[in-house]
């Protein structure tokens, strides 16, 4: 017969007044499980503990349970749209407007003229064309769902002309020629990986066609001994067989990247100018809103669009629109460099970034100022980078360092080079500055 350890009974721990704490923080049912489950692991190991013993390890596993996994973090990689960690940061007119949807009711659904049911569609459609000047737009969820609804409503069974060169796979093992085929389109590709020519469309256009897709090319690029059409004309070829033209932008840029001192990157006002019928691009890219995918074009195919069945299921939630609508609005009345994050970062002066390097090394009394690359990353621009000042670390283990950082109650994403811990300021948001110093402090006394 197997002597099991004598162990308190559930109820008996129930009564103890440092379990009162979790049953108010927890609820009875959940503590109940974790005392339960503890107190199981101690029977099987044969172990006695005392009551102490077995509260103690019930918070734990309580507090275990009950953390959350999405966590909000210090970025300083100096990668301003980093995909990992959550793209484009809001900005406080955007998060203010999703706050206002989220406690209270609204007319999302409602018209509040004739006081009947409505349309969630409207609502950022305004804004949207009157920025891009498209003749309609509607909002999904996410860009790739954007591109699937629209092959969808217009191309399905239908031939789409796609460049060979644009048949990418994105982060994840992600293929967006995936994505299209589950709209029921029939792809066919044109040109070589490296060369498209006008003539690769004309020829393909010689039998019937539902579409012609063209993908930027947003985390990629394909040098040397290349070619590729003008986007107008692509569409003059296309529209003289009266077939649409679509452009999957991606980025979603709304203003000129060159102006900054980048490459230039297609924005939406341009591929609209340049004669493309309808136009996706993502909304937590360049815009600097909240994940979204946008759709801009001529009425006649948008109506097609929001009245297929897949618009119903990709369709955004309130506090989506709310956020693209703020969004959009810094964008129209000028001020998007000034309180949009992402543009504000691509703006930064570099002898703000410089002194603000130098203010870091003063307060931990040690690093060394170096001159690096900022990149602006998520799918856009590849391989451009911007001038920034970098804070580096010398530190005898660099990867348990980095390890450390992410370990904190407010994890702090950095990155290493040259067996330095390197810290961007461009990419570090000014309310999180004093919490990423006095951890830095701390680790780096905890080290010494």
């Amino acid at each position: 017969m197997i002597n099991r350890p004598h162990l308190p009974s559930i109820d008996q721990l129930l009564q103890n007044e440092q379990v009162q704490p979790m049953l108010e923080k927890f609820g009875h049912d959940l503590v109940v499980s974790a005392l339960r489950q503890v107190v199981k692991g101690l029977r099987q190991s044969q172990r006695i503990a005392s009551d102490q013993v077995i509260i103690e390890g019930t918070d734990v596993l309580l507090n275990q349970w009950s953390a959350p996994t999405l966590l909000p973090v210090i970025n300083a990689s100096g990668i301003l749209l980093h995909t990992n960690l959550g793209r484009a940061p809001l900005s406080e007119k955007a998060f203010s407007a999703m706050q206002d949807m989220a406690v209270s009711y609204n007319n999302l659904e409602f018209d509040l003229d004739s006081g009947r049911r409505g349309s969630r569609a409207l609502h950022a459609e305004q804004i949207i064309t009157r920025l891009t000047g498209a003749e309609s737009a509607y909002v999904v969820n996410n860009n790739a769902a954007a591109v699937l609804l629209v092959l969808s409503a217009l191309a399905n069974r239908k031939r789409v002309l796609v460049s060979r060169s644009q048949m990418v796979e994105i982060g994840g093992g992600f293929r967006v020629p995936d994505v299209m085929r589950q709209s029921g389109a029939k792809l066919v590709e044109i040109g070589t990986t490296n060369r498209l020519h006008l003539y690769d469309y004309e020829n393909a256009l010689q039998e019937a066609a539902g579409m012609v897709l063209c993908a930027h090319h947003s985390n990629f690029k394909i040098v040397g001994f290349t070619k590729e059409p003008a986007l107008r004309d692509i569409c003059t070829v296309a529209h003289a067989k009266d077939i649409p033209v679509f452009h999957d932008l991606g980025s979603g840029a709304l203003l000129d990247t060159a102006t900054f001192g980048l490459a230039h990157e297609p924005t939406v006002q341009e591929s609209l100018q340049a004669g493309v019928d309808v136009l996706s691009f993502s909304g937590d890219k360049l815009m600097g809103g909240p994940q979204a995918g946008i759709i801009v074009g001529r009425k006649a195919l948008l109506d097609k669009i929001k009245k297929h069945p897949l618009a119903r299921a990709l369709r955004p939630d309130k506090l989506c629109l709310a956020g693209v609508t703020a969004t959009l609005l810094s964008y129209l009345t000028g001020k998007a460099t000034h309180e949009i994050p992402i543009w504000q970062m691509i703006s930064l002066p570099l002898d703000e970034i410089h002194q603000t390097a130098l203010k870091w090394k003063q307060t931990l009394g040690q690093g060394e100022i170096i001159p690096g690359k900022s990149m602006v990353g998520g799918g856009s621009l590849p391989e451009e980078s911007m001038p920034t000042t970098l804070f580096a670390l010398h530190v005898s283990k660099p990867d348990r360092f980095m390890q450390s950082l992410r370990q904190q109650r407010i994890p702090i994403i950095a990155r290493i080079e040259a067996d330095q811990v390197l810290f961007d300021p461009r990419t570090v948001l000014p309310h999180q500055e004093s919490y990423l110093l006095e951890t830095l402090q701390k680790l780096l006394q905890s080290n010494a």
